[in-house]
């Protein structure tokens, strides 16, 4: 039965003037949650934004390709929904930052880990921290500050429905949990993927970056629901390094 899901979301980007994936593989971790790792897949449906193409990265001064950060996203979410499963999906949160870009075939390993009591999951590469994504099973009582009632200029919404396109993001990159297919659920990357389409088609023009995420689940979103995202702009503001 189809119905309209509104998860709570808020997401910010940055302008710029600036191969296949492994099998994943697991490894324990001291948080209870089992690390994933995968060759990060730059996925053609991307290059509207230059920045993921070689020859756009080139142009901003990066060696080839970045990664979409809705990429980097949708493998953090692995170690939370296989570990803590539906509850996770259907009323859980996470607030992801993105701390350097991702470039495209590179070997990521998502983290699980504990830092002040609190559940994390680092996206590392060659050593270094490339994200970062905080992560509560009970989305109600550690979650980000909702979006209700913020002022700023409302965006055109988007309505969609949840077929293979959007619901099974997480599967093209690379995440194969079966957990999806089981219960019917659509991978949570669908949420910044919705967030990024509203971005690219009404706020920005050129290359721009995905910097960080503020995600709570309200309830399930199975394939085939209709859903409508709706769209604040609440600040505005543009980087130059």
């Amino acid at each position: 039965m189809a119905r309209s899901l509104s998860p709570n979301y808020s997401s910010s980007a940055r302008s710029l003037s600036e191969a296949e994936g492994s099998e994943p593989v697991a490894a324990a971790s001291n948080s209870g949650l089992a690390a994933f790792a995968i060759a990060a897949r730059n996925l053609p449906e991307h290059q509207d934004n230059p920045i993921h193409t070689d020859d756009g990265a080139r142009r901003q001064g990066f060696p080839g390709a970045l990664v979409a950060g809705v990429t980097v996203y949708a493998y953090l979410t692995r170690p939370p929904a296989a570990g803590w499963g539906v509850p996770w999906l259907t009323g859980g949160a996470s607030e992801v930052r993105f701390r350097r870009p991702v470039a495209a075939n590179a070997a990521l390993t998502c983290q699980p880990t504990v830092r002040e009591g609190s559940d994390f999951v680092d996206a590392v590469s060659d050593g270094e921290l490339h994200a970062t994504c905080q992560v509560w099973l009970d989305g109600s009582r550690r979650a980000p500050a909702p979006m209700v009632a913020r002022p700023g200029d409302q965006l055109r919404p988007l309505d969609a429905v949840l077929d293979d396109h959007w619901a099974r993001y997480g599967q093209r990159c690379g995440d194969e949990l079966s957990l999806y297919d089981d219960e019917g659920l659509a991978h949570p990357s669908v949420w910044p993927c919705l967030a990024n389409r509203l971005t690219h088609q009404q706020l920005v023009d050129g290359p721009w970056i995905h910097t960080r995420s503020k995600i709570v689940h309200l309830g399930r979103a199975e394939r085939g629901d209709q859903i409508r995202a709706e769209a604040v702009v609440v600040d505005r503001f543009d980087t130059r390094r």
